[in-house]
């Protein structure tokens, strides 16, 4: 089974720049979406299902236009949860989950800390996601949280670790909740299978960064320890270019 995730900058843009023939061509059971950046009645429905996705489920923003999260599915789901049930997480479509017979699939978008004020408001979604998923693997302990993380986690994942150390994404206190959140029961499946310096999946649109390497790697499939056995192999998909991000994949059996 292949599961990707993909921060799409704007599904409707993604769209415009050749998504969906990228995706029948990557062909995935399952795709988690971030930063839809739409509502259902602002996206095409019908070309997904022609897709071969029939199953696919949207959890937009309140606010019009902002972030926003999906999953699109060739596999239907015995169950789909919007939302955490905690507000300020809902408010603004973060998480987005579909359950199988024996395993559930998260789409996640965590905040970014661009200012103070919202740098705030990160820490306290970081916090209470950890909660959350602490008491979800009681009910679900094979589990894939897939998603724009918006944190790098070593000094392998970021082009200059030097010169972001005070930057948001890269913040040793950021960096030291996803070092805990990994520690508290799942696996990088990236690093899991690749060891090796410059794999990223975000670029700025500033300084020809894409074409220089200069990137970041936020986005990521983390499984629960209980899966590890099903890992089958996980890679970068740089060649996709329809946003800023580009898509991670996972394969299990």
């Amino acid at each position: 089974m292949r599961i990707i995730s993909y921060n799409v900058n704007g599904i409707r843009a993604a769209i415009s720049k050749g998504f969906l023939n990228w995706l029948q061509q990557a062909n995935p059971d399952i795709i988690c979406l971030q930063e839809i950046k739409a509502t259902p009645e602002q996206i095409p429905l019908i070309d997904f299902e022609i897709s071969g996705y029939p199953y696919h489920y949207w959890f937009p923003a309140t606010k019009k236009g902002y972030s926003g999260v999906a999953i699109l599915s060739k596999i239907k789901p015995n169950n789909v949860v919007f939302g955490t049930g905690i507000a300020h997480m809902d408010f603004e479509g973060r998480n987005l989950r579909v359950d199988f017979d024996d395993f559930s699939v998260m789409s996640l978008y965590l905040p970014s800390g661009t200012n103070f004020e919202r740098l705030d408001h990160k820490f306290m979604y970081m916090d209470d996601f950890q909660n959350y998923v602490d008491e979800l693997k009681k009910e679900i302990p094979n589990l894939i949280i897939c998603g724009d993380y918006n944190i790098c986690h070593e000094a392998i994942d970021i082009h200059d670790p030097i010169r972001n150390k005070t930057v948001s994404g890269f913040l040793p206190e950021e960096r030291a909740w996803l070092d805990k959140f990994m520690k508290s029961g799942f696996i990088d499946t990236f690093r899991f299978f690749n060891k090796e310096p410059d794999h990223y999946s975000w670029w700025s649109y500033r300084a020809n960064a894409r074409a220089n390497n200069k990137g970041w790697r936020i986005d990521y499939c983390l499984a629960s320890e209980p899966m590890k056995d099903r890992l089958k192999r996980a890679v970068i998909l740089p060649e996709a270019k329809h946003s800023d991000h580009c898509p991670v994949l996972v394969e299990i059996d």
